[in-house]
């Protein structure tokens, strides 16, 4: 199939030279006539596959879209462009529904679009059945699927459009799918013949960081969140947050402050939330402090920062939701603050979800997955695009861990432990039996897994600390876990990182000592101090004793230690924490190779920083 005229529209309608990435593949496979499942990155482009065909091909596109407010944006963007589309939606009164059917009927259209609901109302199909199309579009298909994670049942039912419109090529299209949903997609749609098209999920111009919050409760994270938009004054971003109280709250809060901040959920009325929209687009440097009810299909070129006040519940959701900053391929930031009690709502709101067991459990690994990201001690934006399958992947450069790799514990023994007993154990265990495996706390154990040598080889290893590994392995790909009908196994992953790791060729590290086994209570895992006072008492106490011109050095270190996190846009302690601070004021180092021998002090750091640190100490301006 020749793609010029494919280009030649491309040119003249949207004013692009050429198509980028595997825009033209896809294209040429919609030209001839083919159906194509198509896996993008947020801001890839994913209209153009089908709306260029939609104007090239005999008849109209025909186009599901899951929200109103993303139909009319498209439509309106390609008003502008001079491309014949309109819409059908409950937001039309009737004089508007009947003059876009006189369009269609009079093959006036290049592009119909339609909700997926609108679509399921026989009279609307049977009218439709009667026209010529040139093809039919599923955007966002990921809510085809229940293994996704913005499931929408009206979306099983476009399955019946292969056999209503036989000889119609068909596109699925969608930025984030794992292999799973992709699967679950193409069964639902019966697209068993489809062209599969998975794009690069790398956004090089997205840096990416994670910060664990300091304490539970709504107060330190909103006045985090401040900070962050305090020090980005004048851009404009999205902060999600997990509750329709939560956006008013903050964005009363970021407006008294004098940001242009709107709240914006789905218990707003229609027209409320179409102004805060249209005002959101319009205005440079305005902030939506949304639910995940607002952005998809949101095209502002502009976002440069998205932070989420508080965690998605996936990978998926997340890599959407970060992507709709930077979409003009400018720098932008995604920012996300995270803590235990996050994860713990995260569970219990899956729990309490009317959905079958065996979708309650993959939902609860992909959660899982998300924290451990977050709180991993690998290249972010590597772990995202190796989990959505992507091979060979090189760390960003750019996000938080690649700017400032974290202090490391070494836990490439405990990894060799738990690799060697998933192996022996044959794949058969889920994560809870393989740690009692490793504990030797598996009741009524059987005498071969008893007889095997990993039994009981990491009672060392509190379950806790067992999970962090197990956690971080399944990141690395290290390990799988195979969801197995709702009774996830864990099994192994890559064959040759593993047999790098055995050798000890491959280090395995996550960002703290796991806990030891605690014999006093009942799991193992040690009591959680609470309150800390008497620690930081203690603490203040230690400082309060040091000589004046250590506590006067270590000041020097703070300022700027303070500066540089903000020329960075990070938290102060990813460039060093307060300990190592206050050892490198007591040890006064004169010297990089002296600087070097500090705890806290790695290469990387003492390369990047220690003239400046030796320059601090020496109070050299």
């Amino acid at each position: 199939m020749r793609l010029e005229p494919a280009r030649e529209t491309l040119r003249r309608v949207w004013g692009h030279a050429d198509f980028r990435g595997l825009q033209s593949t896809i294209v040429g496979e919609m030209l001839a006539g083919r159906d194509v499942l198509a896996v993008l990155p947020t801001g890839g482009g994913k209209s153009v596959c089908y709306q260029i065909p939609a104007i090239l091909r005999p008849g109209m596109g025909l186009v599901v879209s899951p929200l109103i407010a993303l139909m009319s944006d498209q439509v309106e963007a390609l008003k502008q462009l001079g491309v014949a589309a309109a819409r059908l939606d409950s937001g039309l009164d009737p004089e508007e529904r009947a003059n876009v059917w006189r369009e269609a009927e009079a093959g006036r259209l290049d592009l119909l679009y339609i909700s997926p609901e609108g679509l399921a109302q026989n009279h609307t199909l049977q009218r439709l059945q009667k026209l010529k199309l040139a093809l039919i579009a599923i955007d966002e298909a990921h809510c085809v699927s229940q293994w996704g994670h913005d499931f929408r049942p009206d979306y099983r039912t476009l399955g019946r459009l292969g056999e209503a419109f036989p000889g119609v090529p068909r596109i699925a299209l969608t930025a984030t799918a794992d292999a799973r949903t992709r699967d679950d997609i193409r069964s639902s749609l019966h697209l068993d013949d489809a062209g599969v098209f998975v794009d690069s999920f790398a956004r090089p111009n997205l840096s990416l960081t994670a910060e664990r919050k300091e304490t539970a409760g709504r107060t330190a994270a909103d006045k985090r969140v401040k900070e962050l938009i305090a020090a980005r004054r004048g851009k404009s971003g999205i902060v999600y947050c997990g509750s329709r109280d939560g956006t008013e709250r903050l964005a009363e809060a970021l407006a008294a402050t004098g940001v242009p901040a709107l709240a914006y959920h789905a218990g707003l009325d229609a027209r409320d939330r179409d102004r805060r929209l249209a005002r959101f687009l319009a205005e440079d440097g305005a902030v939506m402090v949304a639910t995940i009810a607002f952005g998809m299909g949101v095209d502002k070129p502009d976002v440069r920062f998205v932070i989420h006040a508080d965690p998605p519940g996936s990978i998926e959701a997340y890599w959407q939701e970060i992507g709709r900053g930077g979409r003009d391929g400018e720098p932008a930031e995604g920012i996300t603050l995270y803590g235990a009690s996050d994860i713990a709502w995260a569970l219990r709101r899956i729990d309490g979800r009317d959905m079958p067991p065996e979708v309650k459990a993959v939902q609860v690994r992909k959660a899982r997955q998300l924290y451990a990201m977050l709180d991993g001690s690998s290249c972010r934006a590597r772990a995202v695009r190796t989990y959505f399958g992507e091979e060979g992947v090189a760390p960003c450069g750019t996000c938080d861990i690649c700017r400032a790799p974290p202090m490391l514990a070494d836990v490439t023994e405990a990894a060799q432990k738990a690799l060697a007993a998933v192996q022996r154990l044959g794949g058969r265990l889920g994560r809870g039996r393989v740690i009692d495996h490793l504990t030797g706390k598996t009741k009524d154990v059987r005498a071969d897994e008893a007889a095997l040598s990993t039994y009981g080889i990491g009672k060392d290893i509190a379950p806790r600390g067992w999970r962090d590994v197990i956690d971080h392995l399944l990141i690395e790909g290290l390990m799988i876990e195979d969801p197995n009908d709702g009774k996830p196994l864990l099994t192994l992953g890559d064959a040759e990182a593993i047999r790098a790791v055995y050798r000890g060729a491959r280090k395995i590290h996550i960002r703290h000592q796991p806990d030891a086994y605690d014999p006093s209570t009942r799991s193992g895992d040690p009591r959680r101090r609470k309150g800390g006072g008497a620690d930081r008492e203690a603490r203040a106490a230690a400082f309060d004793a040091l000589p004046m011109d250590v506590r006067n050095r270590f000041e020097r270190l703070r300022a700027w230690r303070r500066g540089l996190a903000a020329e960075q846009n990070v938290p102060p302690y990813v460039i060093f924490h307060d300990k190592t601070l206050v050892d490198i004021a007591v040890e006064e180092p004169g010297s990089l190779a002296a600087l070097g021998r500090i705890a806290g002090v790695g290469q990387a750091k003492l390369d990047r920083y220690g003239r400046d640190v030796l320059a601090a100490v020496a109070d050299v301006s």
